[in-house]
Formats: structure tokens, sequence, C-alpha cells
């Protein structure tokens, strides 16, 4: 399968890199971090899926290493924040930014992976493992690196299925129904944006295998 076939434009990956540091430089600001640190959890946030990616799956060098727009962008969502510090401490709403950032670059992350795991030739189970890992990766390393249970770990409302959803959808509409790759993941960025944000209005959740009790 010609990585060709499934080429998706750069502004995907920009895109989903932009809105990841976004997500990284509140959650650091939130932690009282310095600009260094805002700017180290950025960098963290929005390239570790791509890094876990490219370096144990792919690889290849991450694409922070080879295109030089992923440091400014990262930086330019640092700066970004750091403008709006003073609004950062009004918890509701900047939950509900990180939520909504989330829901955007998941999913954009995601089918990146997929298209390059189905472009490197990688059976479909290890591509749909591709593009989770690629999904959520930098949510776990944002969630580390400020000593926090990765939120993907925890009981709460569904987030990894939804991303398994997504990866499915975006094979399902490229490989069976033969849309086009861009369709597909505006498609799949849609479709993960909807169901999580029913999530997160009628409360879906998971449950803790062993309870209290």
């Amino acid at each position: 399968m010609s990585s060709a076939a499934f080429h998706l434009p750069a502004y995907f990956d920009y895109l989903a890199t932009f809105s990841w540091a976004l997500s990284g430089a509140i959650v650091a600001m939130r932690k009282r971090f310095d600009i260094v640190g805002v700017f180290v959890v950025a960098l963290l946030t929005s390239m570790g899926g791509s890094i876990l990616r490219d370096g144990l799956f792919l690889q290849r060098q991450p694409p922070v290493l080879t295109d030089i727009v992923y440091l400014p962008l990262i930086l330019a969502a640092a700066v970004l924040i750091s403008l709006f510090r003073h609004n950062i401490a009004n918890r509701p709403v900047v939950d509900q930014l990180i939520g909504t950032i989330d829901a955007i670059g998941t999913p954009a992350f995601a089918v990146v992976g997929l298209q390059l795991a189905l472009g490197a030739g990688i059976p479909l189970p290890g591509v749909i493992l591709v593009g989770a890992v690629c999904g959520v990766g930098g949510g776990v390393l944002r969630d580390l690196i400020v000593r926090e249970i990765p939120y993907i770990l925890q009981p709460g409302q569904f987030y990894a299925l939804v991303v398994l959803l997504a990866c499915c959808a975006f094979l399902l509409l490229t490989l069976a129904l033969h849309l086009a790759p861009t369709a597909a993941a505006w498609a799949t960025i849609a479709l993960f944006f909807i169901v999580r944000t029913l999530t997160i209005r009628y409360n879906w959740q998971t449950r803790a295998l062993i309870g209290d009790d």
C-alpha cells in the first residue's frame, strides 16, 4: 500500500500540533510553571504522540526534527497562552477549553498516524494501534510530566473507546468506501468531536473494575 494513496495535507499535522501545544501550555500554566516549563510541556504534549509513533513503530525521524514549522508553531502556542495567563485561573472555562482542544487534536493526530502506518504497509491491527498511540500519546506525556495519572487510564468519561472508534471509522471510509483521505479525515474529526461532545453532555462513563466497597 503506497504512502501516496493515503497522503494527507501537512496542515492536518500542524492543526493537531498547535491544538495539543495549546493544551499542554494551559496545563503547565495552571501548574504555575515558568515560560520554559510552559514551552517544554507544550512541546512534549504536542510532539509526544509523533515521537512515540516514529521512534517505536515506524522507525523514522520525528517531524519536529525535519520540519522547521513545528518548533515555531509550538513556541507560538506557548506565547499565546502566556498572554492570557490571568484568565487561566478560571477553572471551569479552562477545563472546557482543554476538552475542546483535545477533541480536535486527538482525532487529527490519530488520522495522521493512521495514514503513515497505512503507507508503511503495516497490517490493520497495527495501523489502529499506531493511530491510537499517535492520538493519545501527547496527552499521556502531558499528564505524566505534571505528575498526574494519565486521564486515559482512569475511570471516567469515554475517551479511549472514542479514539478507537475514530480510527476504525477512518479505515472504513478510506479502505472500504474509498473516500478521499482528506474528506475521510475531516469526517473522522467531526465524528470524534460529536461523540466526545455527547459523552461529556450525557456523562457516559467507564467504571473501575474493583469498587470501593
